[in-house]
């Protein structure tokens, strides 16, 4: 199948590990020009001299969500370098936990303004061109209570609703905006390998709920998500594509 990808530009923040490093590996691969962009600025240096290899584009600088004209600036950055975008896929998340007010503003700086942010910085080029496509972020933990009361949680439920609203708006514009749910992803540094070791039984738990027996790798996730967002998606715009195989225990008529 082909992706449609050669030549397209790709803006990828939190791309410097784990399923964002994997989309922008795939991106890279089949042609596309990328920019990434992480808190990191090793972890960016190290990202861009790995992805290369493939021969397209390739450029990173660190960059804090949570800055609001810092990040505003980075994007106006990454869109002169790419001459232009045509992929948006914002990753960059402040994770679960549980505790006082700032673990909701954390929250809601992170999981929620940062995507807006991303989308308000991406829509007037994709816009003026007249297309464009956008994958938001959410989680498993949107559709089933998990892990308690949790801002992280909450927020990335917001994604969804507000992933579908853009679509429905923008779609005339000839933009796609459509949102992945991961279920629980395992790799060197994420979150699940910390949860392994610091809390064995509620990984164990989570493990037992998996049909095949074990957690998700990123690739698994980047390879859906790198599909929505090319052009062989073309008719798949607010769409809502659970990516956990099979963990959730749903019926999704």
């Amino acid at each position: 199948m082909d992706l449609g990808l050669q030549g397209k530009r790709a803006i990828i923040v939190g791309g410097a590990r784990g399923i964002g490093y994997c989309v922008a590996e795939i991106l890279a691969r089949e042609g596309a020009d990328v920019a990434i962009g992480a808190r990191g600025e090793d972890s960016v240096k190290d990202a861009v001299a790995s992805l290369a290899r493939y021969g397209t584009k390739i450029v990173g600088k660190p960059v804090n969500v949570k800055r609001a004209e810092d990040y505003k600036a980075w994007f106006a950055w990454a869109i002169e370098a790419l001459g232009g975008v045509d992929i948006l896929v914002p990753l960059a998340s402040a994770g679960g936990g549980m505790g006082s007010e700032q673990y909701w503003q954390n929250a809601f700086d992170t999981d929620v303004m940062g995507p807006v942010r991303a989308v308000e910085a991406v829509l007037p080029a994709m816009s003026a061109q007249g297309k464009g496509s956008i994958v938001l972020i959410a989680t498993t933990s949107v559709l089933e209570a998990m892990g308690g009361p949790q801002p992280y949680n909450a927020m990335k439920a917001s994604l969804v609703t507000w992933g579908k609203q853009l679509a429905l708006h923008h779609g005339r514009e000839g933009i796609r905006v459509n949102v992945v749910s991961p279920g629980p992803i395992e790799f060197e540094g994420g979150n699940w390998e910390m949860i392994k070791g610091t809390m064995e039984k509620f990984y164990q738990a989570q493990l037992r709920q998996q049909p095949q027996g074990r957690l998700g790798r990123p690739e698994e996730v980047a390879r859906a998500i790198v599909f929505l967002a090319s052009e062989a998606a073309s008719w798949c715009n607010g769409s809502h594509l659970v990516v956990d195989g099979g963990f959730t225990n749903r019926t999704h008529f």
